[in-house]
């Protein structure tokens, strides 16, 4: 599994921990320094079963600077994931990113549910 995280991220933190304490193994990758690809992304998405919207940071300073909030609705997925390829701040943290599943943000219940 990979697990995809920002690690300054408080919430990631508390992801990795969360793993850690539950003896999960996992490949870590930095999303700063290590963008998704595009590629990447449509996987994730086609796997996640959530909509797009779900992939990207609402909370980020760069999703407020660029106006997404106004922006997306009128976007293409394909527009869409394009963007979110150009910077790992955009995409919602931390992604654990197995065969199988992908699970996006940290809610513990979901994520035990998700592993199971």
């Amino acid at each position: 599994m990979k697990f995809i995280c920002y690690p300054k991220c408080s919430t990631c933190q508390k992801a990795q921990k969360w793993l850690d304490d539950n003896g999960i193994a996992y490949e870590l990758r930095d999303i700063k320094t290590e963008n998704p690809t595009y590629e990447e992304l449509a996987a994730w998405h086609a796997l996640s079963g959530q909509p797009l919207k779900k992939f990207f940071n609402t909370s980020g300073l760069l999703y407020k600077s660029l106006n997404l909030k106004e922006k997306l609705p009128d976007m293409s997925e394909d527009e869409q994931l394009k963007l979110l390829a150009t910077d790992g701040m955009l995409v919602k943290r931390p992604l654990l990113v197995s065969d199988d599943f992908v699970l996006i943000g940290f809610k513990a219940p979901e994520w035990e549910a998700g592993l199971k």
